[in-house]
């Protein structure tokens, strides 16, 4: 590594030379300045060229007890390529730069303990808070998920981060000449401290040291956390082995929404009074409100594992009928499109000893499921995938918490876990591995979830309802069910873009507090929309571009948009309900919406009593009498151009809304409204001629013809019809 120093007056600037990054252009050099305090002030890039920063930057702040500090505000001494600062006599602060290749530039800051009492140290972000900046770090009072993103002029929103990254800091901010620079702090080692989940705890003479990753980049301030959470996995791991995300057997999960847990003596699974299963009663009511249920997972073993020398596998085995009972539920679970789990319990050591992996590999192969909950554990392993499919192929494990960067390659499904009782709104893991299936853990006998829900949704990934714990199975979760079937359809009709490699979070927005993710798939973009004004939100909220050739709709409610034009550009309006005031800060808060830009592929229009439609593109047509849903009636046609549908033909004598869907290997490629409204005369028979008479019947007479005039002019309109 190179280091050239340059005197001017009294200032001392050091440039960092580092070698390129993976990008056409990246960060090369970096200037900074420690005659009053260590800060930045200019950036060098890989083609030479200097930008200087709109303001110099701290390197880093951090709290020390709470307190809040900056680099830029205390003195530093500089000794070779380290600078230091001591903190209140207490802390020494050092800051050293490293060798790295490719991937932008690396340092590292070591906090040491020279005072005599236990500190703590928390919040380290690059370059500091700043109110001009985006960054990540925690705030206010403990809690297991308390790390916010905060954003120049709106309220913070509160992010899900790794399991292993919640002390993460992040910042981003322009640097001018059309780049950004973005960068990390992330908690790298302790000596002789003690690890907290948000903050880390030194005794006299400990340290915790952080490394610093940055880089410059280009576009929307999203573009930053795509660069360190997609394309850099947060440094956790430097190369990412997709093999299990790109095996067809395992595809399947990322195509599921909606998951199903519960106790083997659930009496919705097994009546104990008649000794017999109700388990084809759940899968009827699947069907009926969910179109399907995508897993189905049994739970015969906790809490009853150990209370004899049987063990997890062997409690399978003595439920009532063994395994080939399990094995019929099995096939009776495909015919209706679900798939059936079973559970791992890894912590199984003092019941009858049986290889783990062999256990659960004969388990599969006697019930023939197709996957495994794996009980306490937030990775899998590549071995462990081995094992089943030693037995049988396609067979999915799904990890009690959510996989951490460097974990994910052995393992493509997780839960966001209901240990985080109060879900934040934005789920950064998402961005890290986009075709990583992600379920939200909705414990139905804890709370209402209807704010779970919401969110997930939001977020562009499913549910799961687990059953475990008893009650909670009243009017409320019937109404948070009719919510969750909404959820899962729509999630599933556009399920090719909520796998969107480079899905944006946090589009700009006409309001605070209601958030807007886009996800694109070809032709179709989606918008989902999460607010959480008790207030509800009607009206404009995001800009588009407009495209000739494309229109919009509501996917929620099921409403053609036509954008508002204002200065020029176009902004879509939303309708979100609210709700009552004293629900905000529960989890009754919340509401959603979901925007389609979608291209002309179908036109349809009015014509009397009949639909005339026009098409282009492969697939199917659906016509739903109303709002499409699992229980909306609906008429499938092929799609053929010029096609006159009649609607009493299909609906009966019907007045409402018609929504017409071009769909396509199951996604939802355009879709078209149509109102027929109330009051409005059809033709309600054909006209069929009589045979022309050849000759004139005896008992006709002849009626001389002339003009006749009938005028009627209706009293009111309250019977429209003439």
């Amino acid at each position: 590594m190179n280091i050239i120093v340059k005197k001017i007056g009294l200032n001392f600037f050091v440039f960092l030379l580092f070698s390129y990054s993976i990008y056409s252009q990246g960060l090369y050099n970096l200037g900074i300045v420690n005659n009053h305090g260590l800060r930045t002030d200019r950036i060098i890039l890989s083609d030479s060229n200097t930008i200087n920063l709109l303001k110099s930057k701290p390197l880093y702040s951090f709290l020390l007890n709470n307190k809040f500090y900056r680099s830029g505000d205390t003195d530093a001494v500089k000794n070779i390529n380290q600078y230091s600062q001591i903190y209140e006599y207490i802390l020494n602060v050092s800051y050293t730069i490293s060798e790295f290749s490719g991937s932008g530039l690396k340092g590292e800051i070591v906090f040491e303990n020279i005072g005599n009492d236990t500190v703590t140290i928390s919040n380290v972000v690059p370059f500091g808070e700043d109110n001009s900046s985006v960054y990540i770090t925690g705030k206010g009072p403990w809690d297991l998920a308390r790390a916010w993103l905060f954003r120049p002029g709106l309220q913070p929103v509160r992010v899900i981060l790794p399991d292993n990254a919640w002390e993460l800091g992040y910042s981003s901010f322009y640097a001018g000449e059309g780049f950004s620079l973005c960068a990390i702090a992330r908690r790298f080692k302790i000596i002789n401290g003690q690890r907290l989940r948000y903050e880390t705890r030194l005794p006299p003479k400990a340290k915790v040291i952080y490394s610093i990753h940055a880089d410059v980049f280009k576009g929307e301030w999203q573009s930053g956390l795509r660069m360190m959470f997609r394309d850099r996995y947060l440094y956790d791991i430097e190369k990412f082995d997709n093999s299990l995300f790109e095996r067809e057997d395992l595809s399947w999960i990322k195509e599921s929404y909606l998951i199903i847990l519960q106790m083997a003596w659930d009496r919705e699974f097994y009546d104990r009074l008649t000794g017999k299963y109700t388990y084809a009663e759940v899968i009827r009511k699947g069907i009926e409100l969910f179109g399907n249920i995508d897993v189905y997972g049994i739970w015969p073993t906790w809490p009853r594992l150990g209370l004899d020398q049987r063990n997890q596998w062997d409690l399978y085995r003595d439920l009532p009928g063994g395994t080939e009972q399990l094995r019929s539920f099995v096939r009776m679970s495909r015919q209706s499109g679900t798939r059936f789990f079973i559970a791992y319990n890894p912590w199984d050591n003092s019941t009858r000893q049986e290889d783990h992996y062999r256990g659960m590999a004969q388990l599969i192969g006697e019930t023939d499921a197709d996957g495994v909950v794996l009980d306490t554990r937030g990775n899998s392993s590549f071995e462990m995938q081995a094992a089943v499919d030693t037995v049988k192929k396609g067979v999915v494990m799904y990890s009690e918490g959510m996989a951490i960067p460097k974990d994910m390659p052995g393992i493509i499904s997780g839960r966001v876990h209901n240990a985080i009782y109060y879900s934040p709104e934005l789920n950064l893991n998402k961005l890290i591995k986009p075709d990583f299936s992600i379920f939200r853990v909705c414990d139905v006998g804890e709370d209402i979830i209807h704010r779970e829900i919401a969110i997930a949704f939001f977020n562009g990934y499913g549910t799961e309802l687990n059953m475990f714990r008893p009650g909670g199975r009243g009017d409320t979760y019937r109404d948070d069910l009719n919510l969750l079937a909404r959820t899962t359809f729509t999630l599933r009709q556009n399920n090719d873009a909520f796998l969107d490699n480079g899905w944006t979070p946090l589009i700009e927005t006409t309001r605070d507090n209601v958030f807007v993710n886009r996800w694109k798939s070809g032709d179709k973009t989606v918008y989902t929309v999460l607010n959480m004004r008790p207030e509800g939100v009607k009206g404009r909220l995001f800009k588009v571009d407009n495209i000739e050739g494309r229109h919009y709709v509501s996917l929620w409610n099921h409403e053609n948009l036509l954008p508002s034009i204002e200065k020029g550009l176009a902004y879509i309006p939303v309708n979100t309900p609210g709700w009552q005031s004293i629900y905000s800060g529960t989890r009754r808060e919340g509401s959603v919406d979901c925007i389609a830009e979608l291209p002309d592929l179908i036109r349809s229009k009015l014509i009397g009593d009949s639909i005339q439609i026009s098409g282009t593109g492969n697939g199917k047509i659906i016509i739903w009498k109303g709002n499409p849903s699992y229980q909306t009636l609906k008429k499938e046609f092929r799609i053929i151009n010029d096609t006159t549908v009649n609607i009493k033909d299909i609906f009966g004598f019907y007045e409402g809304k018609i929504v017409l869907q071009l769909i396509e290997n199951k996604r939802l490629k355009d879709e078209n409204v149509l109102i027929i409204k109330g009051g409005k005369p059809w033709v309600i028979s054909k006209v069929i001629p009589t045979t022309r008479s050849s000759n004139i019947a005896a008992e006709m007479v002849l009626v001389p013809g002339t003009l006749f005039s009938y005028d009627v002019t209706p009293n009111d309109d309250f019977i429209p019809y003439p």
